[in-house]
């Protein structure tokens, strides 16, 4: 933790500067966000992220380069879901943290969920760099901080250079071209999509609108995709126009729940890429985690194993596989709970042992937890982390719908001393 930045902000942060802070999102998104942001966005050490991002990489490697977890994840995709022709490795990874602070005084990262599917790649950029701006650290440099950090409690390190929510070297610049690398490729933009269903009713929407506004990737809903023959199009600016490439961001429950039929079969041989294919959806998720091995992984087993929960009940979740933003956990699973899940189902469910978040981010409303997702691209056969989102929260659960009513939590920027 950065604890000389957190002073600074808590020192003189306002409501006034937070409405600010809004409307300058909101302003530069072109929509209301309609998930709560937070009042502060979170200041890391580089060395704690970068033992997330070590750990993020990790995970993905040992379960990508595992031939025998390969086969048992590519078995667990729904027929309607097998992509012909998809990515032989998901181009976004996401893995997620919760910040703990160990019996030795240690801030640790605990491993919450890893998912193949992309991440708000967009927004999150426009969310940092307006935290950024709002509370004048993209200023903050060396030769500033010497004299204005004199009166702060925990003095800036004399090699301080500005904030920056980039990882891995990156900056404004070289993650717009990467990103644009990874998600148009060598197409014209005209022809990458961004796929959703209604995507005007979407809380992602902000991101669909950075996403176009940065990269030139319009979205499109589902209902408004013809095929004609192997070819997919949409009509834009009233021209038919083909699609080389979906940058998919139609989660499977939602179009299972929905009732939503696609107007193509997943399964056709179609002449179009896919960037965060559904498939991806099932293979890495909640399904992955009992076949981690990492002290930052916590015990997880399937319902299936027969073991039943353990009599410290009171430790463990019980979690659907397949289920979107935390939806179907239960805490504390009670028989009953187990026994209405027929035993058919019951691969298809976890027990995960239960983590208690530190509440490890100081505010003028109180500690606050933190959960931090590493959001990673493949590039030249890796996973580059870019960049951390955070979301703060108080309660069981770190979603931003978890948390209404409570002031610093919600969605949150990651700020981090360059390293």
């Amino acid at each position: 933790m950065l604890a000389w930045a957190r002073d600074r902000f808590n020192d003189r942060f306002t409501e006034d500067r937070y409405r600010v802070f809004l409307e300058a999102v909101t302003a530069k998104a072109g929509v209301p966000i309609e998930f709560r942001l937070s009042e502060t966005p979170c200041f890391f050490a580089s060395s704690l992220l970068q033992s997330l991002v070590d750990t993020a990489q990790d995970l993905t490697n040992q379960l990508l380069g595992n031939p025998a977890y390969r086969k048992a994840a590519d078995g667990i995709v729904p027929e309607r879901f097998r992509l012909s022709g998809g990515e032989a490795f998901p181009t976004c990874m996401q893995v997620d943290f919760g910040l703990i602070r160990t019996e030795a005084g240690a801030v640790e990262g605990r491993l919450v969920e890893l998912q193949a599917f992309p991440s708000l790649y967009g927004f999150q950029m426009l969310l940092a760099e307006e935290a950024l701006r709002a509370t004048g650290f993209d200023q903050w440099n060396t030769q500033t901080s010497s004299t204005e950090c004199s009166t702060d409690r925990h003095p800036s390190p004399s090699h301080h250079g500005p904030l920056t929510p980039y990882l891995d070297g990156l900056d404004h610049e070289s993650y717009v071209a990467l990103i644009r690398r990874t998600f148009v490729g060598d197409h014209d933009p005209s022809q990458v999509v961004l796929m959703e269903i209604e995507p005007a009713r979407q809380k992602t929407l902000p991101d669909f609108k950075v996403t176009q506004q940065t990269w030139g990737i319009r979205t499109v809903d589902t209902r408004e995709i013809t095929q004609e023959g192997r070819r997919l199009f949409y009509r834009r600016d009233g021209q038919l126009t083909p699609i080389a490439r979906i940058y998919n961001r139609v989660i499977p429950d939602e179009l299972s729940r929905s009732g939503t039929t696609l107007p193509f079969d997943l399964r056709d041989d179609l002449d179009v890429e896919w960037i965060g294919g559904p498939d991806w959806f099932f293979r890495i998720s909640k399904f992955s985690l009992p076949w981690l091995q990492h002290p930052w992984v916590p015990e997880t087993r399937f319902l299936s194993d027969g073991a039943g929960v353990p009599a410290d009940r009171d430790a463990w979740l019980l979690k659907p596989l397949f289920s979107f933003a935390g939806g179907g956990i239960i805490f504390s699973p009670t028989d009953a709970d187990i026994a209405a899940i027929p035993d058919d189902h019951r691969h298809l469910y976890i027990l995960q042992r239960r983590v208690a978040f530190t509440p490890l981010i100081r505010t003028p409303a109180g500690d606050t937890q933190a959960e931090v997702r590493i959001m990673m691209v493949r590039e030249h056969g890796r996973y580059r982390a870019v960049m951390p989102l955070v979301r703060m929260g108080r309660g069981k659960m770190m979603g931003v719908d978890h948390n209404k009513g409570l002031r610093f939590v919600g969605a949150a920027a990651a700020l981090m001393a360059p390293s």
